[in-house]
């Protein structure tokens, strides 16, 4: 399934089959909390949070293609991605764009 973050797609025209979307709301357990708290006295990378959000990204994306394929879409476009902190140590990221067929 080709994502792109363009409303179009160069050389195609595209039928619109409408918005898709998926998301996760992902958390760490106690001790990344902790880890992260003692690492933010003194900067740094939080490895185990960057870990957590890359992975809540992979999901979000695979439940959007998901959804695509279930409309028989060939692409995505305009795809984007929105996070938000659901409460301390969990946040959720949510995928959208617009499932397209070529014509």
């Amino acid at each position: 399934m080709l994502i792109v973050t363009t409303d179009n797609i160069s050389g195609k025209d595209l039928e619109t089959l409408g918005l898709v979307k998926g998301n996760v709301v992902q958390s760490k357990h106690i001790g990344s909390d902790i880890g992260a708290g003692l690492k933010s006295l003194v900067g740094g990378e939080l490895g185990a949070y960057t870990d957590m959000m890359t992975q809540a990204r992979d999901i979000a994306t695979k439940r959007m293609v998901a959804e695509a394929e279930a409309l028989g879409a060939d692409a995505i476009v305009g795809a984007r991605f929105m996070t938000s902190s659901i409460m301390q140590g969990a946040s959720e990221v949510i995928a959208f764009g617009t499932a397209v067929r070529y014509k």
